[in-house]
């Protein structure tokens, strides 16, 4: 085993361990078969406008599929991430940026850029194509506008003001053989995710022209209502506890086959956090505002809450309901500077009755100034109980908000921003938002539990009570307001919903409803041969450490992750230049063992899809929000972020292991606590079987493999792996060519698809080869991407079940394409897709076969050789 010197770092280990350990005898020794039965070879999950519309398949497993990203990171891994579009191009066509390229099926899900504080005009145009045809091209801060009309529209686009500093393009586009992302001017920022599918089956052609109306008024709808099907036989379980502290209280016990659909939670003596960062508009004489929200048309009333701005003294408008005079805002005295103020109107039911939508228009009567309005939530009585079925938030950072509501105002005297408090009492203020932390929601299904997280991040604010508004749960500060999720949770036997009290305040009235519905299709798919994973939130708390990104998640088996709400306390005091460098962070995520990272992100807030430091303050859309910033007060010491991001169309699937980790600052070098709810579906079992390796540098792993090649030459490599371990060298052997390379592996016989791991070197992009299997074409295997200063690389290809189901041995054949780079490898390792089994179990009986081949140590891998790196100096924050 003279391949690399592995480094004796223990994450390398572990990770490696799931690449290079052999699960059954490997070399040319035969494979056993899975006995059980393999996942659907097809399995890509929802396909284009399908992850919008089937929110109730979110529990499925998924195949041979892999979602990752383009971004502009530093391939130094420092932080001119984008600052100068060094890394921003993988090459130019003309005077063009090619930002985003894929040989073979897959499917554009996220496009996300920044510069220039989220203004975009300096990029030019972007050009989207698909199996060579170009699907988009327009001005891309016309397409982040809305100007180009649906699909493109809000929320499935976002500008600068909708997003608090970045623009973004959500609509899915699949090919089927090829994609290419192109602007016209270096675009500085960006990230471009993407799935991989290993053959086109099932993958539909886009077409640029449905404008998926059903998908917007569903997202528009985000944080409101539920967005999946209403269930068949649903039933709620309702509970009202007081729980003593170090107590837990069980709210509901399920029987099933089934599914939870919907849980509320509310605490009554928790109030909402009282800094308030928004923006809104004012009017003069003769002027007034419109718009138009929904209404449950089951209601017995609706309720219209007002935020404004109480400084300015005797306001007084005239609110008409579709046309009908419903009532008066009257305003008399100041409450004092910096101050908010709600009050709230009961409309009657005659003038709501029935309807599920309303026009709301507001006029001027009277004012000392002007009459001003920053927010509006409307709450429908629905069976005695309040329900909050629309949000109109106006002011010039909410551009989409207003135009999906209609909104207009006439006679505007004043449009803005204000940072201002309501007036509450510190000391129930630290009371509630320990009640929010430490009071965790519990879930077991059939007799394990994988949901357990405190309340506040669970439904997406661990910072205190704001409002929340996403597509799978939200939070209503409002009177009464409930916190809400939509995750769906399958259960084959039971499912018990505890709150756990580990705060020292009794916790008073609290209120769980779990509305649920039977299933008998869940029971075999949760077995564990079957296609459904169980729902997980787990959360992690604790200091980030210098020089190692802070875990999210860490877990292995197999499953689909979804994304977290993240809750970060700054270090750095406030007098300090930059009290938000912890933001600078970015995100590597890992799955299966394989050491180069899915998706390198470019900084904390551009993984939320916004921008430098969250430019405006906060926001809301349907899969990314920022509620909550504190600073010096409310519970927070010195800078306090917290946000969500929902990775819905863009879900990454995983078939052993997964880890999500966030740097704190540009090096993983700024002090902070971080917090994090992570939310996935998943099973122990594995899906992935390893069946083969061969190190290049081993002449007896080649002729036992029948390795040729032509015109090869080899060389030495000491470098690092981007991501996390970019401070830990290796040295090892790699072997470049442009000529054909052939070699046979072993699979496993029951396979529905073989993965290739190739580790080589990085430095030059634009590898490519065809590959061939048994003397027929698979595919196209190409890495676009290079990076000559961390050199070491693990990319993967995998072959569709067609060319291996069945067999034991394939015939590997690599021929590259022309005025392709060198082609580079220093070992190949080869995974079967297989039916589910204990991971745990295959890596012991290994051992007792071949100690050596688990063991990262063996004296012939030789020691860690770490480099030392200089000091930089730090940029400023996007």
């Amino acid at each position: 085993m003279r391949g690399i010197r592995r480094p004796g770092h223990a994450r390398w280990r572990a990770a490696w361990a799931l690449i290079a350990a052999a699960a059954v005898a490997v070399a040319t020794a035969p494979v056993a078969s899975s006995q059980a039965a393999a996942p659907p070879a097809g399995d890509k999950g929802p396909l284009g406008w399908a992850a919008y519309r089937q929110f109730d398949g979110m529990a499925a497993l998924r195949g041979a599929t892999e979602t990752r990203q383009f971004s502009s990171y530093d391939r130094e891994g420092r932080n001119n991430d984008g600052f100068n579009g060094t890394y921003s191009c993988l090459r130019t066509v003309a005077t063009n940026c090619v930002i985003a390229e894929r040989a073979g099926a897959g499917e554009i899900e996220s496009i996300w850029f920044t510069r220039d504080e989220g203004v975009v005009t300096k990029t030019g145009w972007i050009k989207v194509e698909l199996d060579g045809k170009t699907v988009l091209k327009a001005p891309l801060q016309d397409v982040v506008d809305g100007k180009l009309g649906a699909p493109y529209v809000w929320p499935l686009v976002g500008n600068r003001d909708d997003t608090s500093g970045g623009v973004v393009i959500k609509v899915p586009m699949p090919f089927r053989q090829s994609m290419r992302v192109t602007t016209q001017n270096n675009p500085l920022f960006h990230h471009v995710v993407y799935r991989t599918f290993a053959d086109a089956d099932g993958v539909p052609a886009f077409d640029p022209k449905d404008k998926a109306a059903d998908v917007i008024t569903r997202l528009r709808a985000s944080g409101l209502a539920d967005p999946k099907p209403q269930a068949r036989g649903a039933s709620t379980q309702k509970s009202t506890v007081d729980i003593q502290a170090g107590a837990a209280a069980k709210v509901a016990q399920l029987s099933g086959p089934a599914q939870i659909s919907q849980l509320r939670v509310r605490l009554p003596q928790v109030v909402p956090s009282p800094t308030v960062v928004d923006d809104g508009r004012a009017y003069g004489k003769d002027g007034g505002s419109s718009f138009t929200v929904a209404v449950h048309p089951k209601n017995t009333g609706v309720r219209l809450t007002r935020r404004y701005d109480p400084e300015v003294e005797n306001q007084l408008a005239n609110v008409l309901v579709d046309g009908v005079l419903a009532g008066q805002w009257r305003h008399k005295s100041r409450l004092g500077p910096l101050t908010w103020a709600e009050q709230s109107m009961a409309i009657a039911p005659a003038l709501t009755s029935g309807k599920s939508k309303i026009t709301v228009r507001n006029q001027f009567v009277s004012s000392d100034v002007d009459f001003n309005e920053f927010r509006y939530d409307v709450h429908s009585l629905v069976d005695g109980s309040w329900v909050r079925t629309d949000v109109m938030d106006p002011g010039p950072h909410r551009p989409g908000e207003e135009l999906a509501h209609g909104y207009k105002v006439e006679k505007q005297t004043w449009q803005g921003r204000r940072s201002s408090y309501y007036p509450s009492d510190a000391g129930q203020v630290a009371a509630s938002d320990a009640v929010l932390t430490g009071t965790r929601l519990r879930i077991s299904f059939d007799g394990v539990t994988t949901v357990d997280a405190p309340i506040g991040e669970f439904f997406g604010s661990g910072l205190g009570e704001f409002d929340v508004r996403s597509l799978m749960f939200s939070m209503d500060p409002g009177e009464g307001g409930w916190y809400t999720a939509w995750w769906p949770m399958p259960f084959a036997r039971n499912a018990v919903v505890e709150l756990v009290n580990s705060s020292s305040t009794t916790v008073k009235g609290a209120s769980v409803e779990v509305t649920s519905a039977p299933d008998s299709t869940v029971a075999d798919r949760l077995g564990a041969k079957g296609s459904l994973g169980y729902f997980h939130a787990k959360h992690r708390s604790g200091a980030a450490e210098r020089d190692k990104d802070w875990l999210a998640v860490e877990t292995t088996g197999r499953g689909v992750y979804y994304g977290m709400t993240h809750s970060m306390r700054g270090k750095l005091p406030l007098g300090t230049d930059v009290p938000r460098l912890y933001l600078e962070g970015d995100e590597r995520i890992y799955s299966d063992g394989v050491l180069t990272p899915l998706q390198y992100g470019t900084g904390t807030e551009d993984f939320y899809e916004s921008g430098w430091y969250f430019r405006t303050g906060t926001f809301a859309m349907p899969a990314a929000g920022y509620p909550a910033h504190e600073v010096g007060g409310d519970g927070c010491q010195f800078d306090c972020t917290g946000a969500y991001r929902l990775m819905l169309t863009d879900a990454i699937p995983f078939s052993s292991a997964f880890r999500f980790g966030i740097e704190s600052g540009p090096l993983a070098d700024v002090a902070a606590d971080y917090s994090a709810t992570s939310y996935w579906y998943g099973k122990s079992q594995t899906t992935l079987r390893n069946t083969d390796r061969i190190d290049l540098a081993n002449a007896k792993e080649r002729e036992q493999h029948s390795y040729r090649v032509e015109s090869e030459t080899t060389a030495k490599l000491n470098s690092s792996f981007e991501g996390d371990d970019d401070h830990d060298a290796a040295t090892g052997t790699v072997t470049s060519t442009t000529g054909k390379v052939s070699f046979t592996v072993a699979v496993d016989q029951a396979n529905t698809g073989v993965q290739l791991v190739r580790t080589a070197d990085h430095a030059r992009p634009y590898q490519e080869v065809k590959v061939l299997v048994d003397g027929k074409e698979a595919g196209t295997w190409l890495q676009v991407t290079g990076n000559a200063s961390q050199r070491w690389l693990q990319d993967t290809f995998t072959i569709p079940a067609k060319f291996t189901s069945g067999k034991k041995q394939l015939a590997i054949t690599l021929e590259p394409a022309k005025n392709s780079a060198p082609w580079t490898a220093s070992d190949y390792t080869v995974r079967s897709y297989v039916g589910p089994y204990d991971a745990g179990a295959a890596r012991s009986a290994a051992q007792r076969l071949d100690p050596a081949a688990l063991d990262w140590r063996a004296a012939d891998r030789g020691p860690l050789v770490r480099d030392s790196r200089d000091p930089i100096s730090v940029r400023p924050g996007r």
